[in-house]
């Protein structure tokens, strides 16, 4: 900022950049009121986001309508009050659920995917399927072999590994509502794992965060993780020794003409 600019002024293009609750004003010594609502609204948001449940039925249908199969499974947590409370079984099946998986596994795949609830449904509801169709192409044209999408619910991220392994899968992508903040109650987080089993440590993963329409775009979040899959079944690891550098692919115009389509 100059000298010579007014500071309203600054601050105002400073505010139009960012969802971040900066140059607030104040009534006071208090905020605005429109502030203060905004504020309150936000929080109400996030907490329906945590609150409101899945409908795994409507978001089946909208990736089988994309032309993949589809399963549903639970987690051992009977329900959302006991999921909040207990992290440990939302990362564990119900015994149905596992078995049901086990009976409907074939032979081995390259890739599992999950989508699951996680901390918020509507970043679910709202992000899946539009990621989802963005990947399909690329998934369709790298010969992998794909196990049914597996949709689940009361689920935290490690579910995936109990998924993986009883559908024989090489690596396993969880697509799952992410903790909501008080400007993205909507946002799905990607967390890839390689040779998936109970026991995998967060380190063991690498993850794509914030995907939204606001955030990290669809189409490029499905090219990031194209690329991370294709990575971590060529190099056979992920996590912390495999960095996402699908930015210098995107550097390079055919990258670039890749992802425009």
């Amino acid at each position: 900022m100059s000298r010579s600019d007014d500071p309203a002024a600054a601050w105002a293009r400073l505010a139009a950049l960012t969802p971040a609750r900066i140059a607030l004003g104040r009534a006071g010594a208090g905020l605005p009121t429109r502030e203060v609502l905004r504020f309150g609204l936000a929080h109400a948001q996030a907490r329906d986001a945590v609150h409101t449940p899945l409908d795994a039925g409507a978001v089946r249908a909208g990736i089988a309508a994309l032309g993949f199969a589809t399963l549903t499974a639970a987690s051992a947590a009977p329900d959302r009050a006991t999921y909040l409370r207990r992290p440990d079984l939302g990362r564990r099946l119900e015994e149905a659920s596992e078995a049901a998986l086990a009976a409907a596994a074939g032979e081995p795949v390259d890739l599992a995917l999950v989508v699951a609830d996680g901390l918020s449904a509507r970043a679910v509801h709202e992000g899946a399927v539009p990621l989802l169709s963005a990947l399909k192409p690329a998934l369709t044209g790298s010969g992998w072999r794909l196990a049914p999408v597996v949709v689940a619910t009361q689920a935290r991220v490690a579910l995936g590994d109990a998924v993986g392994t009883l559908l024989k899968a090489r690596a396993v992508a969880v697509l799952i509502g992410e903790r909501p903040g008080l400007s993205s109650p909507d946002s799905l987080g990607i967390y890839l794992t390689f040779d998936p089993r109970p026991g995998r440590t967060d380190a063991e993963r690498n993850c794509l965060s914030n995907v939204r329409a606001a955030g990290l775009k669809p189409d490029l979040a499905a090219f990031k993780l194209h690329w991370l899959i294709d990575q971590a079944l060529s190099r056979r690891l992920t996590g912390v020794a495999l960095k996402d550098e699908s930015d210098r692919v995107l550097a390079a115009p055919e990258g670039r003409a890749a992802l425009e389509g």
